[in-house]
């Protein structure tokens, strides 16, 4: 067994949060938060029921029934945004034009020309501008990095992932709606897109193909890309059928395995070319594993700086951009991009 890599300490609770939404994704957060010292200071919502009914269940003592009331508070540090993606460059723009660092909900907006908007307006106010990409800053990924960096794999010639879910089916819900930015690439591609981002870097050539819903939205997409660096990556999302949801990453000397699922907190397993295996990984997490995002943009406040190493500004614009061209390939249009 490999050994644990050292978990983010408690939040040392000094820096304030505004969560922006109070949907599933924003309870989970809130809840992951809470659980580690993190100071919630306020909530937001379109309504002051739903506001003050999300502060009531989490003890928060500020409750706004719009989101220019949570961004306009000044004892706020942090916005967390979880609306629906196609408001998430509006909702991010407002709060830093209020001068709030913001963590911005996956997908990060709709389109590479949102992305790169909101990131150049915190490059210009000097503020965290952070995706909410939780994968990237959990333990196991962590690992899995320090397995290629260290030559474990020897050269990584390809990835292979999906994030397959049988979801709700019927055109009416979120997930199905298309003026929301729904369907299978925004809600799950990204993770999987953006895990070929973090090993293989920024793909040159992108190839994709997509079955699509009675609402317009896309039920099923694969993709096939080949990476400036050479090596190649595939990816398989669909919200209409639950496959293994694992993944894998292949070197000259070796391979990686990530079990189920393996975008949460997921054993890895290192195997050398006779199927040996050399190296388990398997460390648990407490909650649901969403608070190493919040420590890393609260480390970043700490320390002066805006940019993460664990996905930056502009990868986070890079990724929106190969989902363009995704897009562009099976013909998946947004109302509101």
């Amino acid at each position: 067994m490999s050994a644990a890599i050292e978990p983010y300490p408690r939040s040392a609770g000094t820096v304030s949060w505004g969560i922006l939404a109070t949907g599933g994704v924003a309870r989970a957060f809130t809840r992951d938060l809470l659980l580690h010292g993190h100071r919630v200071l306020a909530v937001g919502s379109r309504t002051a029921e739903s506001a003050k009914s999300f502060a009531a269940e989490f003890g928060l003592p500020r409750a706004y029934g719009s989101y220019e009331e949570l961004v306009a508070d000044p004892d706020i540090d942090v916005i967390y945004v979880a609306t629906p993606h196609n408001f998430h460059a509006a909702n991010a723009e407002l709060a830093l034009e209020h001068g709030k660092h913001v963590l911005v909900e996956k997908a990060f907006t709709l389109t590479g020309d949102q992305a790169r908007r909101i990131t150049e307006l915190g490059r210009r106010k000097n503020l965290v501008v952070l995706e909410a990409m939780w994968t990237r800053f959990l333990p196991h990924m962590a690992h899995v990095r320090a397995l290629i960096e260290a030559g474990r794999l020897g050269e990584v010639r390809s990835v292979h992932a999906d994030h397959t879910q049988r979801l709700p089916q019927h055109d009416e819900h979120r997930l199905n709606n298309l003026r929301l930015g729904g369907g299978a690439l925004l809600d799950l591609g990204v993770y999987p897109i953006s895990f070929t981002w973090d090993i293989l870097g920024r793909p040159a050539d992108v190839q994709a193909r997509a079955v699509f819903r009675t609402s317009g939205v896309d039920a099923s997409v694969a993709t096939i890309f080949q990476h400036e660096n050479g090596g190649i990556s595939t990816t398989y999302s669909s919200s209409q059928t639950r496959g293994s949801n694992t993944a894998s990453i292949l070197g000259t000397e070796g391979r990686i395995e990530i079990a189920a699922v393996w975008y949460g907190p997921a054993p890895v397993t290192l195997l050398d070319n006779s199927g040996t295996v050399v190296d388990v990984f398997d460390q648990p997490v407490s909650g649901r594993g969403m608070q190493y995002q919040a420590a890393e943009l609260e480390r970043l406040i700490a320390e002066g700086q805006t940019v993460s190493p664990l996905i930056t500004p502009e990868e986070s614009v890079g990724i929106m951009q190969t989902l363009d061209t995704i897009r562009a390939t099976i013909g998946l249009h947004y109302p509101d991009e």
